[in-house]
């Protein structure tokens, strides 16, 4: 008999594979922290919980998530200075 899947673990991988989607990249550090955690239980658990891939795969879609809401917020600073550095008040 196959040992239990770890819930988290398919909690992260689901929102793993959504931060890849553009509306969704905020929740990349979300199933990244989660990912973490329920590794650390199925380690801790002795082989009595399974899921381990699950949440690695959660964790590795999460960095790449988490990766582009970096780039996105860098994206929008850098048009926040250009746009501000262009105005001009009238003198």
């Amino acid at each position: 008999m196959a040992p239990p899947t770890d819930s988290q673990a398919t909690v992260a991988l689901v929102l793993g594979i959504l931060s890849l989607l553009p509306c969704c990249w905020v929740l990349g550090p979300v199933a990244f922290f989660l990912g973490n955690a329920a590794r650390g239980r199925i380690e801790a658990s002795g082989g009595t919980v399974a899921g381990g891939g699950m949440a690695t795969a959660g964790m590795i879609l999460g960095i790449i998530g988490s990766a582009f809401l970096a780039l996105i917020i860098l994206y929008v600073i850098a048009v926040f200075i250009g746009v501000a550095s262009g105005f001009r008040p009238a003198a």
